[in-house]
This record gives structure tokens, C-alpha cells and sequence, in this order.
């Protein structure tokens, strides 16, 4: 009989003849923490649900339906943290905080486009990897090699992932869930009558020529970097979070509606490099924008080109119509 294992990052359907096979899994939770994402047991932190669902397994043991996977760590604040109470006498009582200066809400937006794919189709001559997962959202089907592809039944999400006050679910179906296993649970709601599990294949070509040409150069490429922005009317100031960042080599080039990064660090005897062609939200006045780099991150001053209120940083996050402060607040004279 057919079981499927509830490890998470394992979601393999078994008999009981596979049973002694290896399963490769996470045994700690989630954890999602100031944008970024990964797991307990394991190093990798990325920024994109995509980069989180694609970090390998880091723990071998054998397949289970009975051990359920831990619940999804949530970050306490530390109470010594927390400021003191102000202490003052009954004559002196101490004086209230002046108002913090307004925000702005950003207008309610609809549910963000489906995930573009760079085929819909594995291309017939290339090779696929013995269990390799389907790359469609909510399938979890592995590629067994040496076996048949008739009669394949791909159940998916179409829509990308929504996590929204708590809540947690797909763009392209109603049902939301609380919990992180649950959410992994959530049945595909259309149907394929092939699996995705190498598509083109330029996606795999392009992530390892991009490792290659960095190890040849003596350098380790880096994915992603943690990134945070905060506006004011006219500007958006986005710092990109990388230490020792060699100021002589790097580059920073404005475009119109993106920009172009190639950081190198003065890590030794590694050096780190980050490229990425970042898409802006809106357009910018290319000739005013300016960045400095700094000794932990990169920061760079984008000016509005129309003056509109940024939601999101990249054209290609998430909009979540949640609220935005526009400028930092402080007090009001």
C-alpha cells in the first residue's frame, strides 16, 4: 500500500518495499524572520519562497507517516530588550511621548500574479535527475529513473503563495490555513497531465554556470543578499545587507526602472560576489539616484521619478496592501 511520508522537504509517496530506502529531509522547523527564510536544523536563510522550498535536505533517516513535523518557530522578543519603565515621583509625573509624525497606507491591491515558468514542458532531450521534484507548486512528485511517464497526474497550485496576518494559503484558491504543515498540505486545486522537472533546463544551466565561473575566479557567488527599504516623498532608500564590500570594485549602474549590482567583498582567502539585476517598482531619475557603500551593507538613494508611494521594493515582490511608513518618524516640533 501506498504511504506518503510526512518529513518536511521529503513528501515522497512509498510502499512498504521502499521502505528501507534513504529519506532525505529537514527535521527542524521553518523559520521566517525579517524577510528572510529557512530552516532550523540547517545554515541556508534566503529571501523568495521559491529559494526556501528549492534548499536541499540536510538530514538522511527513513520515511515515516507517523512523525509529524515540528511547528513553525516564531521569534519571541527578549525581554531584557525591552525598555525600562520610566520611574518618576507622584508631584513629576514623567511626560508623555510627543505624536509620532503620520503614515501613509498603501491602496488594497489584488492577488499577485501567477509564477512564470520558464516552460510548461520538460524538453525531450534532457536528462532528468533520479528524484528530482516537480517544480510545480503543491505536487511533490519525484522522478524515478528507468520509469514510465504515461498516465502522469500533476496536481498543483497554479498561484503563488499568500502569507497574510497569520493566514496562509495559494493565489489561485480560497482555502487558508494557520499552521506551516498545513499550508504544505493544501491539496493542488488544477490538473496536468505531465509533471515539471526540468523544463527547459536553461534554469539549471544558468545557476550552474553562474557557480562554475565564480569558482574559477577564486570567488563563492552569492544567491541572495537580506535587503530593507524605507521612502520619503521624493525618495526610496534600500540598503542591500553584505559585509566588506570592496568599495574600488564595486558597481552600481541606474536604470530607468532597475538596477544593476556586482559586489565583490574583501573576504580572504574567499572572496564573495554578488550579482543581480534588481526590478524596480517604479521609475527613477537615473542621474539623481546616488549609494554609498558602508561597512555592513550598501545603501542606495533611489529618487522618484513621479513622486508615487512604493509598496514593495521590486516590481516582482509581493503586494500585500499592508500598511507603509513613508519616511522615518520623529517628532513633531
Amino acid at each position: 500500500m501506498a504511504q506518503k511520508c510526512v518529513h518536511q522537504g521529503c513528501g515522497k509517496t512509498y510502499t512498504d518495499a521502499d521502505v528501507d530506502e534513504i529519506c532525505r529531509y529537514h527535521p527542524g522547523p521553518p523559520v521566517f524572520h525579517e524577510g528572510q527564510k529557512g530552516w532550523k536544523c540547517c545554515k541556508p536563510r534566503v529571501l523568495t519562497f521559491e529559494e526556501f522550498m528549492a534548499i536541499e535536505p540536510c538530514t538522511e533517516g527513513k520515511h515515516s507517516t507517523t512523525d509529524l513535523p515540528p511547528k513553525i518557530e516564531k521569534k519571541e522578543a527578549d525581554p531584557a530588550s525591552a525598555p525600562a519603565p520610566a520611574v518618576g515621583d507622584s508631584a513629576n509625573p514623567p511626560t508623555p511621548p510627543p505624536p509620532r509624525a503620520p503614515i501613509s497606507v498603501a491602496q488594497a491591491v489584488p492577488p499577485p500574479p501567477p509564477p512564470v515558468l520558464d516552460s510548461e514542458d520538460d524538453e525531450e532531450n534532457i536528462d532528468i535527475p533520479d528524484g528530482r521534484v516537480c517544480r510545480r507548486r503543491g505536487c511533490g512528485a519525484s522522478y524515478q529513473k528507468g520509469a514510465s511517464r504515461e498516465g502522469e497526474k500533476c496536481v498543483h497550485h497554479p498561484g503563488a503563495p499568500i502569507f497574510h496576518e497569520g493566514s496562509k494559503g495559494y493565489s489561485c484558491c480560497k482555502r487558508r490555513v494557520l499552521e506551516f504543515d498545513q499550508f504544505m498540505k493544501i491539496e493542488g486545486c488544477k490538473t496536468k497531465t505531465r509533471h515539471l522537472f526540468v523544463g527547459s533546463g536553461k534554469k539549471d544551466t544558468a545557476d550552474q554556470d553562474k557557480k562554475d565561473a565564480a569558482a574559477s575566479a577564486g570567488e563563492e557567488a552569492l544567491e541572495t543578499v537580506r535587503n530593507d527599504f524605507y521612502q520619503t516623498p521624493t525618495s526610496v532608500i534600500a540598503s542591500f545587507f553584505l559585509k566588506k564590500i570592496n568599495k574600488d570594485t564595486a558597481k552600481v549602474e541606474f536604470r530607468e526602472q532597475q538596477l544593476d549590482l556586482d559586489l565583490l567583498t574583501t573576504d580572504t582567502p574567499l572572496p564573495k560576489r554578488y550579482k543581480a539585476e534588481v526590478p524596480l517598482f517604479a521609475p527613477i531619475d537615473v542621474v539623481k539616484s546616488s549609494f554609498k557603500v558602508l561597512g555592513t551593507k550598501l545603501e542606495v538613494t533611489l529618487v522618484k521619478a513621479d513622486g508615487s508611494s512604493w509598496p514593495v521594493l521590486r516590481s516582482d515582490d509581493r503586494l500585500t496592501g499592508e500598511i507603509l511608513q513613508v519616511g522615518r518618524a520623529g517628532r513633531v516640533q
